[in-house]
């Protein structure tokens, strides 16, 4: 299949690239950019030297009709004014925010442009949720953050174990969780050595997801209050989740509930007890490591989970779309194992 990345100067354009080459279904046919277009792709990503002659293409709506398969990897609300001029039959996975969400106030709400509607959503590692992906031809990418929120919660909300409306998670992302504009604050003297919250007071963009899926999952109000971090390297994303318990569990039981939860994906792995997740452990991989624990003192459960915010949160995560909605194996293409330290 020919495909085309738009976008493919960003962050997650070259991660996407980078997984792709060894693809052996998907032939990279067309790598657009919007304000880099005519710049040599090894000069966005100096790590991708079997690109040193290619250059980044204008955005053509007449190619990408051409193509068999597109990775939308635009700014939020960008990509949807593109998308209405393609072939509604095309295959499509849309790595933005533009098709995740079901509600059009919480559009407005938290991202303030014409809401686009609702595509199926593809965080492939929810039970049932593989089956939908391969009876479409478009896919909406779940969000970075909201990967590694939604499945600490999954397993919780399934069994009805949690309060639903008392969900609180405080997450750290690299600095790529951010794109690629220019802002101050990415700035290596600013960055190094230092943490600080933002968005804060609840106001980030992936809370609506993260509600209106775990909401879905069993048809309970689901309100979280969510606290982004920004941390001192380039990627990756440890999140930490709790809420209060509905019922007494050991977390034996708890433990054995989760893996079964999970028990049909490649992805999600619960770690031995005394272990926790670590962001360099699933560098470069679709992994979600996952640790558990029940503080007795405030009968609440605290999920840890850490991922790739460019593979799992993003590119990897787009291929395994891409690779269903295609009628291919999920990970076909893709290494599983972290890069590692």
């Amino acid at each position: 299949m020919n495909i085309g990345i738009i976008g493919a100067s960003g962050y997650a354009g070259g991660e996407l690239i980078r997984l792709l080459q060894n693809h052996p279904e998907f032939n990279i046919e067309y790598l657009a950019a919007h304000s880099q277009a005519g710049e040599k792709v090894i000069f966005a990503h100096p790590h991708l030297t079997d690109y040193c002659d290619q250059v980044f293409s204008e955005i053509s709506v007449e190619k990408l009709n051409e193509l068999d398969l597109l990775f939308f990897s635009l700014p939020h609300g960008t990509s949807a004014s593109l998308i209405k001029q393609v072939n509604p039959d095309k295959f499509i996975v849309d790595i933005g925010a533009d098709f995740r969400l079901a509600n059009p106030l919480s559009w407005k709400k938290y991202y303030g442009t014409e809401y686009a509607g609702k595509w199926v959503y593809g965080l492939v590692d929810l039970p049932g949720q593989i089956d939908k992906i391969k009876h479409t031809k478009q896919v909406a990418n779940p969000g970075c953050y909201a990967t590694a929120i939604e499945l600490s919660a999954a397993p919780l909300v399934s069994n009805n174990l949690i309060n639903q409306t008392d969900i609180t998670v405080v997450a750290a992302s690299g600095t790529t969780g951010a794109g690629r504009a220019v802002k101050s604050n990415l700035l290596a003297a600013e960055s190094t050595n230092s943490l600080s919250s933002y968005k804060f007071g609840g106001v980030h963009q992936h809370t609506p997801e993260i509600e209106e899926t775990l909401t879905s999952i069993n048809n309970q109000n689901t309100k979280i209050s969510f606290t982004p971090i920004l941390a001192p390297m380039p990627r990756g994303i440890l999140s930490t989740l709790s809420a209060t318990l509905n019922k007494k569990i050991d977390i034996s039981a708890l433990r054995e509930l989760i893996l079964k939860f999970y028990e049909n994906s490649s992805d999600v792995k619960l770690l031995p007890e005394g272990m926790m997740p670590q962001t360099n452990s699933v560098l470069g991989s679709n992994h979600v490591l996952l640790q558990v624990a029940i503080d007795e003192h405030t009968n609440r459960v605290l999920v840890s989970a850490a991922i790739d915010n460019l593979t799992k949160g993003a590119a990897g995560q787009a291929i395994q779309n891409a690779n269903l909605i295609s009628g291919f194996p999920i990970n076909l293409g893709l290494n599983q194992i972290g890069l590692g330290r």
